[in-house]
C-alpha cells in the first residue's frame, strides 16, 4: 500500500551540477521524506545536472531555457504535484535540518494559515564571507500575518508592507490548493513577495516559521552585485511602493564589520579581504540606489528603462495597485 504524499518539493535548476548532490542527499534525510515527492525542473542545463538528476528518485521536467520565468515555471511544478503541500526551493540551498519539513507542517497553526516561509542564513564556511555568516542573539519564531480586508493592508507604510510580504521562495511552503486559487504570476523576479501581497490581499493568513532554515548564499562580484541591488530596489517599489532612506553604510555598521573581522578566528590575508568584499558590495548597493532614485525622479516610464537597460529583463508586467 503506497504512503500518501504529503509535501511536493520544486526546485528549479538550471547548471546546478555544483550543489545538486548536497541538496538530494539532505531532502533524502527528511524525516518526513516517506510522504514526500521531489520534483525538478530543468531549463536547459549544458553542465552535468541531468545526469545528477538522474541518479536520484525525483522526477524531472525539462523546459527550453526561454521559457523559464520565475513565476510560471514554478507553476509548473504545482501542476505537476501530487501533495497538499508544495514546498519551494532552490537549487543551491541546503536544509539546516533533517526536521526542515516537519518545521513547515509546524506553522500551519489553524486552517486560515495558507503558506509557511523559513529563513535563509549562512553557514560558517571559510569560502563566504564571515561578516553575513549566520549569528542568532534569539531563539527562532513563529509569526503571523492576517489583515481584515484588502484596504487595511493598503494603509499600511511601505516599510510594514515590506516586512509583511518579505517572502522567500528559497525556503517557502504552500497549500497547494491556493496555489491554484492564486498562482505566481508571470513575473522575472520577486514572484515569492508579488505573491505574498496577493495573498494577504486576498484576506489569507501567512507564517514565518524561523525554524525552517536553510544554508543559502551568493558570492557575487562587482556587476552581480549592482544588478542584484537594482532589482531588488526596483520591484520593491513597484510591488510595495517602498523607497529606502539610504544605502550607505553608516558609522556604526562599519564598526560593526570591523569588529565581526578581527573577533572571527580566520587569517589577517582573509579578514583583508572580506573587509574589501564588503566594501566593494556596499559601493555596488549605493551605486545602485542613486541610480534607481534619480530614474524614479523622473518617472515610472524611466525607471522601467533604466532597469530593463541595467539589467536586462523586461519591464516587470500584471503588477496590482499598490
Amino acid at each position: 500500500m503506497s504512503t500518501e504524499i504529503l509535501f511536493s518539493i520544486v526546485v528549479p535548476v538550471k547548471n546546478g551540477d555544483y550543489w545538486l548532490d548536497k541538496l538530494f542527499q539532505k531532502l533524502l534525510k527528511q524525516t518526513l521524506i516517506d510522504q514526500t515527492e521531489i520534483i525538478v525542473i530543468d531549463s536547459g542545463s549544458t553542465d552535468n545536472s541531468i545526469e545528477i538528476i538522474k541518479q536520484y528518485p525525483v522526477k524531472l521536467i525539462q523546459i527550453p531555457a526561454a521559457e523559464f520565468n520565475h513565476g510560471e515555471t514554478r507553476n509548473v511544478g504545482v501542476r505537476e504535484s501530487a501533495g497538499k503541500y508544495v514546498v519551494m526551493t532552490v537549487q543551491d540551498a541546503v536544509p539546516v535540518s533533517d526536521l526542515w519539513l516537519q518545521f513547515f507542517l509546524d506553522g500551519f497553526l489553524d486552517n486560515n494559515v495558507v503558506a509557511v516561509c523559513g529563513q535563509q542564513v549562512v553557514p560558517h564556511d571559510k569560502d563566504k564571507n564571515p561578516v553575513t555568516w549566520f549569528r542568532p542573539i534569539n531563539k527562532p519564531s513563529i509569526t503571523s500575518y492576517h489583515f481584515g480586508n484588502s484596504e487595511e493592508f493598503k494603509q499600511l507604510t511601505p516599510e510594514r508592507k515590506k516586512q509583511v510580504c518579505g517572502w522567500d521562495n528559497v525556503t517557502a511552503c504552500y497549500r497547494k490548493d491556493i496555489l491554484f486559487q492564486i498562482p505566481f504570476r508571470k513575473i522575472s523576479f520577486a514572484e515569492d513577495m508579488q505573491w505574498a501581497k496577493d495573498a494577504i490581499m486576498a484576506g489569507h493568513t501567512l507564517v514565518y516559521n524561523g525554524y525552517a532554515q536553510v544554508y543559502h548564499y551568493h558570492q557575487m562580484n562587482k556587476e552581480f552585485a549592482f544588478k542584484r541591488s537594482l532589482t531588488e530596489l526596483y520591484y520593491r517599489y513597484k510591488i510595495l511602493g517602498y523607497i529606502p532612506v539610504s544605502a550607505r553604510f553608516s558609522i556604526k555598521q562599519h564598526l560593526s564589520i570591523i569588529r565581526i573581522l578581527l573577533q572571527e578566528d580566520i587569517t589577517l590575508k582573509e579578514k583583508w579581504k572580506w573587509w574589501i568584499y564588503t566594501l566593494h558590495d556596499s559601493r555596488q548597493s549605493e551605486k545602485a540606489f542613486h541610480v534607481f532614485l534619480k530614474a524614479l525622479k523622473e518617472d515610472e516610464t524611466n525607471l522601467d528603462k533604466i532597469h530593463q537597460y541595467y539589467c536586462e529583463v523586461p519591464p516587470m508586467a500584471q503588477i496590482v495597485n499598490r
